[in-house]
């Protein structure tokens, strides 16, 4: 089978990419598929050498040129440029372009398109918080767009869609109206996000990060700090301020603001703000506690990884992961994860005690054995031939 596979960039350093990435792969060199990535970037993938024939399985990277300026504008050119690229490479191998795959809003005419993110949500929890001049009203230009082309693309019956969680599908059903949404959850890397792994970088990590040996380490990663509960847990930590608590934050959004918070509460010397690493396995390997007390969220990767890794975890229950967890048994979840009181509570319960932590630890890890990116491939390419064989009818 023919894919295109639609992504602005593509590597193992963010979790729509990592996954766009371990599906490419699967299909490439386990399927047997002919694949070929539109992106303008690509980092740590397996690429094919040489153009792709009709019927040659690989993976072929076709490089999308990146317009710069504002945001807004570098969407707008990225739709038109990588159909005119697709347009090109059929044109010049005289191929159909098989079936297009499309993680979100990448394209006008993708088959199959994973949602990540429903973007109706996410102007709702924007329009809750402080959005003035300039770059608030590009935010509200693109979002506008956003929505647009959600309702456009997304409630065409040709087009397949896929979520990561139930979370997610929930929402699909909300704000655009189709509940005929495939639940594809993603995977994790079993070999790489190990006990055994992150045991044998602890005392590197520990020491990287200047941390004591009575300190219990909290961890949040993620982008939009704001959206990802650091506020909450901002407040949950002055709450703590009698316990050995210290908190590493990883992402990329502005530190001041939140390092201006944290001040204000006290506890400015007990939080890190750290730049996303090429290797996270370093944080979880410092890391006791990974916390994502997150306002939304459509899956969360980094609960996956930290419980693969032998974490224990307490979650947002609007984080997509929560559906397959357990409240007490493989972490604790937050049924209000804009509640401080709450939040500190459930440190205070994992601070109390190393053996809860090691009991929920082990549950968490043997809870993210049940995913694989293999079965998330597989999964994925069964709505792939679906969308093909429609295609292939349509055409008779």
């Amino acid at each position: 089978m023919r894919i295109e596979i639609i992504s602005p960039f593509v590597d193992r350093q963010h979790g729509t990419e990592r996954a766009i990435a371990e599906l490419a792969e699967r299909l490439a060199f386990q399927h047997r598929d002919s694949v070929h990535l539109f992106s303008q970037r690509v980092s740590d993938l397996r690429l094919s050498e040489g153009d792709a024939g009709e019927d040659q399985a690989g993976l072929f990277w076709h490089r999308v040129p990146a317009l710069r300026g504002p945001h807004l504008l570098g969407f707008v050119a990225w739709l038109f440029l990588n159909r005119r690229e697709r347009s090109r490479v059929a044109l010049h191998s005289r191929q159909q372009a098989g079936v297009t795959f499309s993680p979100g809003i990448n394209a006008l005419d993708a088959d199959v398109i994973q949602v990540h993110a429903v973007f109706h949500r996410l102007v709702e929890l924007q329009s809750a918080g402080n959005q003035s001049g300039l770059r608030g009203l590009h935010r509200r230009i693109y979002y506008a767009l956003l929505r647009f082309l959600e309702r456009r693309i997304y409630r065409d019956p040709r087009v397949i869609l896929a979520a990561g969680s139930k979370h997610t599908a929930d929402q699909i059903q909300r704000y655009i109206g189709r509940n005929d949404v495939a639940i594809i959850p993603h995977g994790v890397d079993h070999r790489w996000f190990s006990p055994q792994a992150v045991q044998a970088m602890r005392a590197g990590a520990r020491k990287k990060y200047r941390c004591e040996e009575n300190e219990i380490i909290l961890l949040l990663i993620g982008n939009d700090w704001r959206n990802k509960g650091l506020n909450t847990l901002l407040a949950a930590l002055a709450r703590c301020a009698d316990l050995p608590l210290r908190l590493l934050v990883a992402g990329q959004d502005e530190p001041a603001p939140m390092r201006a918070e944290a001040a204000r509460l006290g506890i400015g010397a007990r939080v890190e703000f750290l730049a996303p690493l090429q290797d996270v396995r370093e944080l979880y390997a410092a890391a006791d506690i990974l916390t994502a007390p997150s306002r939304e969220d459509s899956f969360n990767f980094p609960v996956l990884e930290a419980m693969s890794c032998g974490l224990p975890t307490i979650v947002s229950s609007r984080a997509g992961m929560s559906y397959w967890l357990k409240d007490g048994e493989d972490t604790l979840l937050l049924r209000d994860p804009e509640d401080a009181e709450e939040l500190a509570g459930k440190l205070r319960e994992l601070a109390a005690s190393r053996e809860r932590r090691e009991e929920l630890a082990r549950a968490a890890q043997q809870t993210a054995a049940q995913f694989s990116w293999d079965r998330h491939a597989a999964d994925l390419r069964q709505l792939l031939l679906r969308a093909a064989e429609r295609k292939h009818n349509a055409a008779k």
